[in-house]
């Protein structure tokens, strides 16, 4: 099982799921993927797509200021 890092802190939804999604298709089934963010649109949207799409979300938690990082299994 690997484990990838994504920093979409700096995106914009619809942006933030189209480059997580992207990555979750380069990994193997069951690795994982940290995906760093900020709150608002991106920490709505990001998991709860991730679960619409058939991932598991792991975990949700807060970084440092407005950032937060989803871990997601493929």
């Amino acid at each position: 099982m690997a484990t990838k890092t994504l920093d979409i802190t700096k995106e914009h939804c619809p942006m933030t799921f189209v480059k997580t999604k992207i990555e979750l298709s380069k990994l193997n089934k069951g690795d994982i993927l940290e995906v760093l963010l900020t709150e608002g649109e991106p920490l709505d949207n990001v998991p709860r797509n991730a679960v619409d799409q058939g991932y598991n979300v792991l975990s949700v938690e807060h970084v440092e200021g407005p950032v937060h990082k989803v871990t997601i299994q493929k």
